[in-house]
């Protein structure tokens, strides 16, 4: 077994939800390949240019397999063992930062937390991915039309996923079936298991569904709620969303997390032109809201939780770049980051960038690791762990390009595009692949470790 250094074993990345969605460099090809459709037969493209393309991984065995392959178990013996039957590389967290001092265990070992969600952009439909056997465990509609093209998942501290559609919506569904309640009058609760997804009126694990017309509706971010030391739960957990009107009318919006019912709404002036408006999201450990634009010479925009002002600064920008930036995210040190050919990071208490040099390939989503000194991963042209003060990188492994980067509780990173979900060994860089998703297009805290980073300490 091998032993991984204090700064991996501390936890792995810091809240970050959203970052894009929609790479304007592509065509229009939403890339379905059909693998893993669901029961309804649905096989609906987005309407929109997502450029979302589903090319099939070579790299990680059968492409036809929707089953997990591997280029090996990452323990560094040259085994390629089963994961699921902990023979493989063992990330010891020990508790997770979302139980209390005297609550035991707490949710830091329910099985919740060994989830991943992908949203199926081109077929409305979420997957929900063991993240110790790399299997497909649920996949379910994220609108009663079956549309939506929803893109951006988070992952409250209680477990539970919401998804936003970019063409309006925001959905919630509940981790585990002991929280599902009768809904559609069958006997027993009605859910999926595997990647077939039930029609609407049937599936009872969706908690509540909140539409929204906006004409773009991308960011997502869970904010810590209370801790109760007597239940050794959290209570009154809010979601956070924006959506833009037009070209330039651009709102966040608070949701009571427990209905999806609209609890503050704040305007956002001034913001760049485009048909995006706020493009990916992220939450401090105040349950602040960041959110950044993808336009050329984007703004950066906090709403205060508490008084729900709004504060908007001018983007990152550097000599001889003036392309959009993609990628974002917050630190557990309290700095911004946009992602693209080349990373920026923001202080907020001097409200300066910094921007680093060239990276020499295209990147994506972006995430860090909770320790304050680890790594900051990209995602794109194979992933890429940066040190975040020098801006170096310090691993580049090879996987099938992505958009979407997100860190699981064992410490794994994963990278989401197209048909495939592949988990990396961050040290080693071996691969677990599943590939039955469908025009998959996720950025975001798709696992929930991020915010358990950042805002999960009960004492914090």
């Amino acid at each position: 077994m091998r032993i991984l250094p204090v700064s991996v074993l501390l936890a792995f990345s810091v809240a970050a939800v959203g970052c894009g969605g929609d790479d304007p460099r592509s065509s229009d090809d939403d890339g379905t390949s059909g693998i893993g459709t669901a029961t309804n037969g649905s096989s609906d493209s987005a309407s929109e240019s997502n450029g979302e393309g589903n090319s099939e991984s070579t790299t990680t065995g059968p492409t036809t397999d929707t089953g997990p392959t591997t280029t090996g178990d990452g323990d560094g013996d040259g085994d390629d063992d089963d994961d699921s039957g902990g023979s493989g590389t063992v990330f010891d967290l020990g508790g997770l930062p979302d139980a209390g001092i005297n609550c035991g265990a707490g949710g830091g070992n329910d099985p919740e937390f060994t989830f991943l969600w992908a949203a199926n952009s081109s077929q409305g439909t979420i997957s929900k991915i063991d993240t110790n056997t790399v299997m497909e465990v649920g996949r379910y509609q994220v609108r009663p039309d079956g549309q939506g093209s929803p893109s951006r998942t988070s992952v409250s501290l209680t477990g539970h996923v919401a998804v936003a559609s970019r063409q309006g919506g925001v959905t919630k569904f509940y981790a585990t079936e002991e929280f599902c309640e009768e809904s559609n009058g069958m006997p027993g609760i009605q859910t999926s298991l595997n990647n077939q997804a039930l029609p609407w009126d049937q599936e009872e694990c969706r908690a509540w569904h909140t539409p929204f017309d906006y004409n773009s509706q991308r960011p997502l971010a869970w904010a810590p709620g209370t801790w109760n030391a007597g239940t050794c739960e959290w209570d009154n957990e809010m979601l956070w969303t924006a959506g833009r009107y037009g070209s330039n009318q651009d709102q966040v919006l608070l949701l009571d997390g427990d209905t999806g019912v609209v609890v503050e709404t704040v305007d956002i002036p001034g913001l760049k032109s485009d048909s995006f408006g706020i493009y990916g999201a992220a939450v401090d450990s105040e349950g602040n809201f960041w959110g950044t634009g993808w336009a050329t010479g984007n703004h950066l925009v906090r709403v205060d939780r508490q008084t729900m002002e709004a504060t908007v600064w001018d983007g990152p920008s550097s000599t001889g770049f003036t392309s959009h930036w993609y990628g974002m995210t917050v630190d557990v040190n309290g700095y911004v980051w946009n992602c693209a050919s080349r990373v920026a990071r923001f202080d907020p208490m001097t409200e300066e960038w910094a921007v680093s040099d060239e990276l020499g390939a295209w990147s994506a989503g972006c995430m860090a690791d909770a320790d304050p000194d680890g790594l900051l991963w990209l995602g794109g042209t194979g992933v890429r762990g940066l040190n975040r003060e020098t801006f170096e990188v310090v691993y580049n492994w090879p996987t099938p390009s992505s958009y979407g980067v997100s860190i699981d509780f064992n410490g794994y990173v994963w990278a989401v595009n197209g048909n495939g979900a592949h988990r990396v060994d961050p040290m080693t860089g071996q691969v677990t692949s599943y590939n039955g998703l469908v025009g998959a297009y996720t950025y975001s805290d798709m696992t929930g470790a991020a915010l358990s980073a950042v805002g999960g300490n009960p004492n914090g």
